[in-house]
């Protein structure tokens, strides 16, 4: 079973790529072939700053690589070392029609939060299709918000096969994480592109400025009994929390009229972050410093994606006419 997923370097990673995508993707790479990629190609729709896109790039490797992503068990690249993926973007776009994309739950969203759309954005799922089917993945682990994504690359690969009369591309299935949509500081789904997040790796005063920030409601906890249902603050302090303290907060919500409120929840989820990834914000610092491995896994795992792109790329040529035998 080959397993792919990516990741954009768009901004610092925070708590929605960590329980979104990233735990999920170290827990898979013992139980297939996975291809991990950092998604520079797809960055470029906001990142628009040189200096800036490399630093992100190497910031997403160290985070992975930090977090414990092995470089023996998973191949680890960037999406710019493999450039064939544009030529079977091309070719996925010449069988997918203007009404598919303009479907896409995410462009909508994005259009809707204000976000000037790019032509780059509007195509955004011909890319990721092609991420995802040249190098012929099984398995997709995604966030909610991008399983259409999925479906999508999933009509891709048939409309191309029956154009072409092939089997060439292998349709994939996509898994979810055990928290699918992880809530930001405003309540919405966390994301960069809603400035609402909270960085995996952020410390001291900066973590406490973030999480300060998570929006809750004006109750009075000495006057009336809080909701864990319905609080933010909760929903992002059981993301660290085990069973045992999960159901002593909630009970200290509905029933504990001493209770300080949510500032004992936020102080709360600090110090659970601090506990969570302390000790890899060091090796995080390591690997950005000259002369760590960092840049050689990303090269090794480009090499590798890239010679199994080109083996596919040869048959969709192949299939589309535009090479074939004898030429």
């Amino acid at each position: 079973m080959r397993i792919l997923s990516g990741v954009q370097p768009s901004g610092e990673l925070h708590l929605g790529n960590y329980f979104g995508a990233i735990q999920q993707h170290l827990e898979l790479q013992d139980q297939g072939d996975a291809f991990y990629f950092i998604a520079d190609y797809h960055a470029l729709t906001t990142v628009q700053d040189a200096p800036r896109l490399r630093e992100l790039v190497r910031d997403v490797a160290a985070t992975y690589l930090a977090l414990g992503l092995d470089p023996t068990k998973a191949t680890f690249f960037r999406q710019s070392d493999v450039p064939e993926v544009h030529e079977l973007t091309w070719m996925l776009n010449c069988v997918t029609g203007m009404g598919e994309l303009e479907r896409a739950t995410s462009y909508k969203d994005k259009v809707a939060n204000g976000i000037t759309p790019s032509v780059g954005l509007f195509t955004y799922p011909a890319l990721m299709a092609s991420d995802i089917l040249i190098y012929r993945s099984n398995l997709v682990p995604v966030g909610k918000d991008q399983v259409q994504h999925v479906e999508i690359c999933r009509d891709m690969a048939q409309r191309f096969n029956h154009a072409f009369s092939c089997e060439v591309l292998i349709k994939p299935e996509h898994r979810l994480s055990k928290t699918p949509k992880v809530p930001g500081v405003d309540g919405q789904k966390m994301s960069k592109s809603y400035g609402n997040t909270i960085p995996i790796f952020a410390s001291g005063k900066k973590l406490q400025k973030a999480i300060g920030k998570i929006v809750t409601d004006s109750k009075n906890p000495k006057l009336e009994a809080l909701d864990p249902e319905t609080c933010n603050a909760f929903a992002i302090f059981e993301l660290f929390a085990d069973d045992e303290e999960r159901e002593a907060m909630a009970k200290q919500y509905r029933e504990d009229r001493t209770f300080l409120g949510y500032g004992v929840i936020k102080k709360r989820i600090k110090e659970l972050m601090d506990e969570a990834f302390g000790p890899a914000r060091e090796r995080k610092e390591a690997l950005l410093k000259p002369g760590s491995e960092l840049d050689d896994v990303l090269a090794e795992g480009g090499k590798k994606a890239r010679a199994i792109a080109r083996e596919t790329i040869d048959l969709c040529r192949e299939a589309t006419g535009l090479t074939g035998p004898g030429s």
